[in-house]
């Protein structure tokens, strides 16, 4: 029993390993002296200095944030508002025909979803650019919103509603005192993931870029068809420390958010 016990952590530890090891091999790399990932000659900051001095890449990384806390903003105002009506809507059939077509939307393959969002965009003459990849990314990341504060607001207790209307609170005052701090979980998982999603999207944000517009994944796509160099590498680096930071991040605040409401018993 005790061996049996140790395989579930041993095959834990090997996906991590098979998961995380090219990672560490390109963050390693980044800081090689050599031009080449086969051989380390010395340590060096180099390569994240050219980084920062590349003015391009620097607008590219400045339009990739900027697309990714809006849409994630947005989606998420959006998600949350999506999950609220699905939750009171009387008419069971219904309920279960908009929750089929949101997951649909989740499960649906990226290129599918970037070629419909380019043909539509070019029926409705939409210029490819910041707009399309804004919009985009609006779009797909409204369903994992809704699927992430949905079971929040299913666990809340009808009783909840009824207690605070008794007591003369008008809507308004439900849904901004009662069941936004209820689901404020539910909200910064759907944030943050929304916004992971959008800072690592490539699929669609391929297929809507345009007019000198480019998201930081595009653009390393277009620098390793070119030839790997290490810029790339350090790149990377710097993208997989803000991603555990955000990660970290969102761990602390959800942490933060499943403390008692003041007030409330649980």
């Amino acid at each position: 029993m005790g061996k049996l016990s140790k395989l579930p952590k041993i095959y834990l530890i090997i996906i991590f390993i098979i998961l995380y090891a090219p990672i560490f091999y390109l963050i390693f790399y980044s800081f090689n002296s050599g031009g080449s990932m086969s051989n380390f000659e010395s340590f060096t900051l180099d390569h994240y200095k050219a980084v920062f001095e590349d003015t391009r890449l620097i607008v590219i990384l400045i339009n990739t944030v900027v697309v990714a806390l809006l849409s994630a903003l947005v989606s998420t105002t959006i998600g949350v508002l999506g999950a609220l009506a699905i939750v009171f809507m009387r008419n069971k059939a219904m309920r279960n025909a908009v929750l089929s077509l949101n997951n649909i939307l989740i499960v649906s393959p990226d290129v599918i979803i970037g070629a419909s969002f380019l043909i539509l965009f070019t029926l409705v003459g939409i210029k490819l650019g910041f707009a399309s990849v804004l919009i985009s990314h609006i779009a797909f990341s409204i369903p994992i919103v809704v699927i992430m504060v949905l079971p929040k607001l299913q666990e809340m207790s009808p009783s909840l509603i009824d207690a605070a209307l008794d007591l003369g609170a008008s809507k308004r005052d439900i849904l901004t005192r009662v069941i936004i701090p209820f689901i404020k979980p539910g909200i910064f998982a759907g944030f943050f993931l929304a916004l992971t999603y959008s800072l690592d999207d490539f699929a669609v944000t391929f297929f809507v870029t345009g007019n000198g517009f480019s998201t930081l994944s595009v653009e390393i796509y277009s620098m390793a068809r070119a030839g790997i160099t290490l810029t790339i590498n350090a790149l990377t680096g710097l993208i997989f420390i803000v991603t555990v930071t955000l990660v970290i991040g969102y761990y602390f605040i959800s942490r933060k958010a499943k403390t008692p409401i003041a007030g409330v018993r649980k």
